[in-house]
């Protein structure tokens, strides 16, 4: 598969490293132009090139954005529509300024991340400490295997996400529609940063 990736921070850089690792092929972009992240692309074992956003959002049959959720809105909207996105993305206020829907409940940083691409968004990646994103892939079956949430509402993107998930060494446990799913994985919920395995995830996210 191709993939885009809109994004060189930590989760950026580390599925980068994990998707070229199981044979797809990574085009990564920053804010500060493809220049910058040559050593990035050429330390990664595998088919990685460094782009600009618009031109990994166009690679990618499936687009992982993971930038600050204050600057979604320079995302390439009309490249990203009608595609898989992955959104890791989460809103916290003193980084990206008050956003008085989020503030008030109602709605979402994911469902606002899928208003402004157009795209079958499906939120993934955000409640995991990045080290054990990078660190803590098992294989299927291993009792130390970590699970990752993902919520969404289109099934078709959810499988493809999930079946990534599974391949890089996690199990993914599904928490619901982008917006009453996405909620149970966000920072301050429950599950956010905990280190638990699929049966233990499905449990906790049963409670909220």
């Amino acid at each position: 598969m191709r993939i885009g990736i809109i994004g060189a921070g930590k989760i950026g850089s580390t599925l980068a490293r994990h998707f070229a690792g199981i044979g797809h092929e990574v085009a990564v972009a920053n804010s500060r132009g493809p220049e910058t992240l040559e050593d990035l692309a050429a330390g990664i074992h595998g088919l990685v090139e460094a782009a600009t956003a618009q031109d990994a959002a166009r690679f990618g049959e499936l687009v992982v954005v993971t930038i600050p959720y204050g600057h979604i809105g320079d995302l390439p909207d009309a490249v990203l529509r009608d595609k898989v996105v992955i959104d890791t993305c989460n809103y916290y206020p003193e980084r990206d300024g008050r956003d008085g829907e989020l503030d008030d409940g109602s709605t979402t940083s994911s469902e606002k991340v899928r208003a402004a691409t157009g795209g079958n968004v499906v939120k993934a990646f955000n409640a995991m400490y990045w080290e054990n994103l990078r660190d803590r892939a098992r294989p299927a079956g291993d009792p130390e295997r970590l699970a990752i949430p993902i919520s969404g509402d289109d099934e078709e993107a959810k499988a493809v996400v999930a079946g990534l998930i599974r391949d890089i060494g996690f199990d993914p446990v599904d928490a619901g529609h982008l917006g009453g799913g996405g909620r149970k994985h966000q920072p301050g919920s429950d599950v956010y940063t905990a280190e638990l395995s699929a049966e233990q995830l499905s449990e906790r996210l049963r409670r909220i």
